[in-house]
């Protein structure tokens, strides 16, 4: 049973680091390469109870600290989430990860698939491998482009098939892959479905 009482939460900064669903998440940015209309953060500062809006984003050094203090094998894994895109700070995701995997734990990302447009000249989904993430789980929303720019408002005019190759890249390389949507926005679920199972990724209606 989780604790009550956690508190990941250190001055001048604020949640960097929660609980939910014997699952720890690291909350390392509130930027994002994205403006869903549909966004946790146009309705509330957080979930569970914490408040999600970082007042800076963490050092990696204060990542490692608070990680360095908890039971960490009561977690089924650590998921870099929240209320930004974790690959805008892609450096440190790989150092966490790196670090997290030393130690055992499975690691996951929710992300909406942009890394490789962030980070051009690198290879995203190798160096991720290379760190020893497990999975991604890729925020899809729509069926088409054209519906995916609507709902989703990218800052990149490729986005949406960026988030594709994304996906296949991580499948490709051996990383577990699942494609969310979010249900209530008249997407058509069952082309969404069949974009996730065609690339070899599972599926989930968030």
């Amino acid at each position: 049973m989780i604790e009550e009482e956690f508190n990941g939460d250190i001055a001048g900064v604020g949640t960097f680091c929660y609980e939910g669903h014997d699952n720890l998440y690291l909350n390392i940015t509130n930027r994002c390469s994205a403006n869903c209309i549909f966004c946790i953060r146009d309705i509330s500062d957080g979930i569970y109870g914490y408040d999600l809006r970082l007042k800076k984003e963490p050092s990696i050094d204060a990542i490692l600290d608070k990680l360095g203090s908890i039971d960490l094998e009561k977690y089924r894994e650590v998921v870099f989430t929240g209320f930004g895109e974790p690959t805008i700070r892609f450096d440190v995701v790989l150092e966490v990860t790196s670090w997290l995997k030393e130690r055992g734990m499975k690691v996951r990302i929710d992300t909406n698939g942009h890394a490789q447009l962030l980070h051009p000249e690198r290879n995203v989904i190798s160096e991720l491998k290379e760190a020893g993430l497990d999975e991604v789980s890729v925020s899809l929303n729509a069926e088409s482009k054209e519906r995916y720019d609507e709902l989703c408002q990218p800052a990149f005019e490729n986005a949406y098939e960026a988030m594709l190759e994304f996906t296949k890249e991580a499948v490709n390389a051996g990383i577990e892959a699942r494609m969310t949507v979010v249900g209530f926005n008249d997407v058509d679920i069952l082309k969404c479905e069949k974009i996730a199972h065609d690339i070899g990724a599972a599926f989930h209606v968030r």
